[in-house]
Parts: structure tokens; C-alpha cells; sequence
């Protein structure tokens, strides 16, 4: 299962706050709603939030095998 890292955090170590990102229309409220409540989100917001915070995929998430 994919398991993703503290989406938000990354993000406000890059001065996005949940604020900002729905004022710039960044992220809709409810994608945000999503990140703070470790819902799964889409490859379209993974893009957004990797170019946000120059980051790659492999830093927001990884993958767990399930037992």
C-alpha cells in the first residue's frame, strides 16, 4: 500500500500554508481537506505538490507491503 509522508509539513517547509495554497488556488479546499485528513489523493495533486516544493514523488510517499 502507498503510504504517503506529512504532505502538509513538506509543503510548509516551503512556505505553503493551507491558507496560501487555497487563496493562490493552488490546491482546492477539499484536496487540502484530504492531505489533513491522510486521505488518498491523485497523481494531478502529487505533480502540483512536487513542483510547489521542487520535490519528486518518492519524497511524499512510499510503498508498504501489505501483511
Amino acid at each position: 500500500m502507498i503510504v504517503f509522508h506529512n504532505i502538509l509539513e513538506k509543503l510548509s517547509e516551503h512556505g505553503w500554508s493551507q491558507y496560501r495554497l487555497i487563496k493562490e488556488n493552488q490546491l482546492g479546499n477539499s484536496t487540502v481537506q484530504r492531505l489533513r485528513f491522510g486521505k488518498p489523493i491523485n497523481t494531478e495533486t502529487i505533480d502540483k505538490v512536487c513542483e510547489l516544493c521542487d520535490c519528486q514523488p518518492g519524497d511524499l510517499m512510499h510503498y508498504e507491503k501489505r501483511e
